[in-house]
């Protein structure tokens, strides 16, 4: 299986001036652990993920006041459609997170994350079972 066959294409894009509060309630309305962060001024794409809010919480800082372009993960490692879900898997763990963006032609086409890549692996696993022997 691919990355494209696992990524959800509902994407939430945020601007970098986006407060930790207006991406925290975008992303809990729409039931996402990440935000794909657009800054048009240096054309760079980042991502805001679920535990980039909670370390800036837990830290003591004002969600109102902190923003995204802040608080984007450093060194974003972006995924291609056609790679496998164990070259999308390896990447996470030797990164240490658990979102990758999905670009084609550099624009942002999807997110792909570890429960994603485990459902398809689960999928797999149950119709593999299915099938008599």
């Amino acid at each position: 299986m691919h990355v494209k066959d696992a990524m959800s294409t509902a994407l939430l894009t945020i601007g970098p001036a986006h407060t930790l509060r207006q991406a925290a309630r975008l992303m809990a309305a729409r039931r996402l652990g990440a935000a794909v962060v657009l800054d048009s001024d240096t054309c760079g794409i980042g991502i805001l993920t679920e535990r980039d809010i909670l370390n800036s919480l837990g830290a003591g800082e004002n969600p109102d006041r902190e923003t995204a372009q802040t608080h984007t993960t450093p060194d974003v490692v972006f995924a291609a459609p056609d790679w496998t879900l164990e070259d999308a898997a390896e990447a996470m763990v030797r990164g240490g997170f658990r979102h990758l963006i999905v670009l084609n032609d550099q624009e942002p086409v999807g997110v792909v994350s570890v429960r994603d890549i485990i459902r398809c692996w689960s999928a797999t696993t149950e119709r593999a079972r299915a099938v008599p022997a």
